[in-house]
């Protein structure tokens, strides 16, 4: 029988370790679906909390944030999207590319949790940013990407509007920091095992039927 495993994924919507992390544990979960039965919930984390609503370039704020030269940043794209696409992501950046606010976009995977579409919503919005190269801080593009996922898009506006789930978020995330989460994508297996960084499939599967193999807490 399959085990149960909670996986508490904790990443940021412009992450793009996030996606092919993420990209990478599911192939896992497909091939270890056998032994294990996930239950997947995703945690917020903000790369850039105070990026303002109109975003940055993002060669000018990988060169400000970490002193890479354009070239650098270049290939570092690059890579990235050669990593994408052994997962079967189309990731579109370029020298144009721009990084934003994503605080909004957890307020509405915080809802989309409560209405049991938060995956699909997930993977909506890294498709809107990474592929279509839209703002995960405009809210015509996350009510797009939340009816794509299947919710109401009035609904979703009008949590945007409100400022609804806001402190759910906060909360969140400031739980998540004080357990010694500080980089993204963070997989947490059961509240006790931390498996970090844009893993690819056969290393997530390793792990996973490792942490199967021991006897549940």
């Amino acid at each position: 029988m399959a085990r149960p495993m909670k996986i508490d994924f904790v990443s940021d919507v412009s992450c793009p370790w996030c996606i092919i992390g993420l990209r990478g544990l599911e192939e896992a979960l497909a091939r270890t679906g056998d032994v294990i039965d996930a239950d997947i919930h995703f945690q917020p984390f903000e790369l850039n909390p105070d990026m303002p609503p109109e975003g940055e370039n993002i060669v000018d704020h990988i060169g400000a944030k970490y002193g890479s030269t354009p070239e650098q940043s270049a290939a570092s794209r690059q890579m990235i999207r050669d990593r994408a696409a052994a997962v079967g992501f189309t990731m579109a950046m370029s020298d144009q590319s721009r990084i934003y606010n994503t605080f909004d976009a957890h307020r509405l995977l915080h809802w989309a949790e409560l209405e049991g579409r938060q995956a699909a919503l997930k993977h909506a919005l890294f498709d809107a940013y990474f592929t279509e190269g839209e703002s995960p801080a405009d809210h015509d593009v996350l009510v797009a990407a939340a009816e794509n996922a299947g919710l109401d898009g009035d609904t979703a506006r009008d949590i945007l509007a409100s400022g609804r789930f806001a402190e759910e978020v906060r909360a969140a995330e400031d739980l998540w920091r004080s357990r010694g989460i500080n980089s993204v994508p963070a997989v947490v297996i059961d509240g006790r095992y931390l498996i970090s960084g844009g893993q690819p499939p056969e290393a997530f599967e390793q792990a996973l039927r490792q942490i199967a193999a021991e006897a549940p807490v």
